[in-house]
């Protein structure tokens, strides 16, 4: 390919690479607003929204004209689909983060229950598995991704639990109903966020070896 293409897939790259900067931080700090009742922090993020939506579809256009400008083969033709791929999974991270924000808003300055029950560290988990692929699909060190089956398991069964504690809170005390309902959202919502992650893994493996593969 020519050097005008390799420039013009890096740059495809970095904006991939940005956009998933954006969307972690979105998520992050929508859990942090959630936590700390900064609500602020909660409407930065969801004002950000719009730029996550223009660097979707600037990404897509991009990405569209080099396959129909240069016709790439092979491993550059994997890359820019994987490009096409990532940036709608990390769009809905960044959307889910802008839904955590909202809920941060509704809640205020509300008290939280058993503080936050397990969501903290179930975010930690979810958006680490989001910086985890965004390295892997920079550097294509699948080491990074390898354990993302067992991590979107235990992510699994950490939202089970949670909807089983909220449940008994909202049992003990119907006052408690609405709040718990959030956390029962939030916590499909990070779920969400670990199985967008290993659809990224999934694609970033065929991108470096040709193979395609499933994470459960």
């Amino acid at each position: 390919m020519t050097e005008k293409f390799i420039t013009e897939l890096d740059g495809l790259k970095n904006d991939l690479a940005a956009m998933g900067t954006l969307a972690a931080w979105m998520l992050r700090g929508s859990i942090r607003a959630l936590k700390d009742h900064d609500l602020g922090l909660a409407r930065e993020v969801m004002a950000r929204k719009t730029d996550l939506a223009g660097m979707d579809v600037s990404i897509e256009e991009k990405a569209l004209r080099l396959i129909a400008l240069y016709q790439p083969v092979a491993r550059d033709l994997r890359t820019i689909a994987c490009v096409l791929k990532m940036e709608t999974y990390l769009n809905r991270v960044g959307r889910y983060g802008k839904d955590i924000a909202a809920v941060a808003v509704e809640i205020g300055d509300r008290p939280h229950i058993a503080k936050l029950v397990s969501i903290p560290h179930m975010s930690d988990i979810a958006a680490g598995m989001v910086d985890d692929a965004l390295r892997a699909f920079e550097t294509g060190d699948l080491k990074l991704v390898k354990g993302f089956s067992e991590k979107d398991d235990a992510l699994d069964s950490m939202r089970w639990s949670i909807f089983r504690e909220c449940v008994t809170y909202m049992i003990e005390e119907p006052k408690n109903i609405t709040i718990c309902a959030h956390y029962i959202m939030i916590a499909r919502y990070l779920e969400r966020v670990a199985d967008h992650a290993c659809k990224m893994a999934e694609k970033i493996h065929y991108m470096v070896t040709g193979e395609h593969i499933e994470i459960r």
